[in-house]
Formats: structure tokens, sequence, C-alpha cells
């Protein structure tokens, strides 16, 4: 944005980077406080939208640390603002409501805390020049997010080996995950960040999402919280094929 100037860059970059997120943010949460949407599929979507909302603003950024520290500041105070809320040091109906599964504020501690963790980790650890930040976020996001959505409604066919999961909501998963994978790798290989961007790329994020379609679907994913195991498996695996 300004090559002379990185850190002015990378301060002008988060202010746009956080104008978009919390636009997301305030756009779901008024939606929830509105009831215009399922409770439930508000959530998703929000679970959809903050994340690849949030990576495709990372081009945005220098390609250092420094880059990597000023992006992940955005979710850097959304962590901090879960933590407010579910402790019930402020309120926020809207957001309360867009982000947990029964309107309860302590529900903030648990999913939505690890999600946040879950992609600050990619953003400082990989940044936008490996294609393990890619599947993290991807799976994390579209992945997850599509799973229950179409689980939900679809689901008819449950996995024999735990009944709280359906086939349908598996490849939803494990399709969407992959689609975003290979889009975001696309875009940004287009900005010159990602090498190699072909098949053998492709094959990759493939195996990456069905593997964690596939741990999502266990019931030790619903004991600990699919935002951890979907990223552990995505980042662990990422390690070993990339």
């Amino acid at each position: 944005m300004f090559p002379e100037n990185s850190v002015l860059s990378d301060v002008c970059a988060t202010g746009i980077s956080g104008v978009v997120a919390f636009s997301c943010l305030g756009f779901w949460g008024e939606i929830g406080k509105r009831g215009i949407l399922d409770q439930k599929l508000i959530r998703k979507l929000v679970h959809i939208n903050i994340g690849l909302a949030f990576t495709l603003c990372w081009p945005l950024f220098s390609s250092g640390l420094q880059g990597a520290l000023f992006a992940s500041l955005i979710i850097g105070v959304n962590i901090i603002r879960m933590l407010l809320l579910g402790l019930g040091v402020y309120q926020d109906e809207g957001t309360i409501k867009s982000m947990s599964r029964h309107g309860d504020r302590r529900e903030l501690l648990k999913g939505p805390l690890y999600y946040a963790i879950s992609i600050t980790f990619a953003c400082i650890y990989y940044w936008k020049t490996s294609p393990i930040a890619i599947a993290v976020i991807c799976n994390l996001c579209a992945g997850d997010g599509m799973a229950d959505i179409v689980g939900r409604r679809l689901g008819t066919e449950k996995l024999p080996y735990n009944r709280n999961k359906s086939v349908a909501g598996s490849i939803g998963m494990a399709i969407a995950g992959f689609s975003a994978s290979v889009a975001y790798m696309y875009y940004f290989a287009w900005f010159g960040y990602i090498e190699n961007s072909g098949w053998d790329m492709i094959i990759r994020f493939f195996v990456i999402s069905i593997a964690s379609a596939f741990v999502e679907s266990l019931p030790i994913s619903t004991d600990i919280d699919d935002n951890l195991t979907v990223s552990l498996t995505s980042a662990l695996l990422g390690t070993l094929l990339f």
C-alpha cells in the first residue's frame, strides 16, 4: 500500500481489515437481534463469513512477520471481545445470539474462542505464503460451517459410528473445505504468494479436506470441539503434505 513505509502500510491495512471484519460481525449481529434468520443458521454463516473475509484482506499487509502480527490484531481484538462477552463484563445481545447455539454468553468461551485462536495461529505462524494457512482456515470456516448447514437440511442418513453426524454433512464439509481451499490457492497465487499452484497442490488440499471432514465426524470432535480438531488436523496433515 505504501512500499516506502511498511509500518504505515500495515497500519492502514489493519484499519481496512478491521472495518471489513467488524462490519461483517455487526451485520450478522443485527440479523440475529432482529430474528430475521434462524439463530443456528446465523451462527454458521458467521462461522463461514468472518474467517474467509478476514483472509481475503491478507494481501493488503506486508509479507513478513510484521504484516502477520498486524493482521493478527484483528482477530486478537475479537478474542478479547469473546472473553469479555463470555465472562459477562459487557453485553451485546446481537453478537451473543449470532455466535452461540442457545443464546448463552458462556458458549463464547468455547467454540467461538477456539475458532478465533485457530485463525490467529494460522495467521501468525503460517501466514499468506503457506498453503497450510489456507487449508486450516478454509476447512475450519467453509468446511465446518457447511457441515452443519447441509447436515441439518439433508442429513437424514446418519453415520454408523456417530449418530449425531450425517453422511450429507460430512460430504458437504469435504466439498466446501476443498473448494474454498482451491479458490484461495488461486487467489494468493495471483498475488504471487503461493508457488507451484497446480494439480499436485490441489490433490493435497483434497486429501486434507477429506481427513478434516472425517475427524469432524468422529465423536471426539463433539467432546473436545470441532473448531480445535479440524484446525489441528488441517495443520498437522498440511505439515506432512506441503
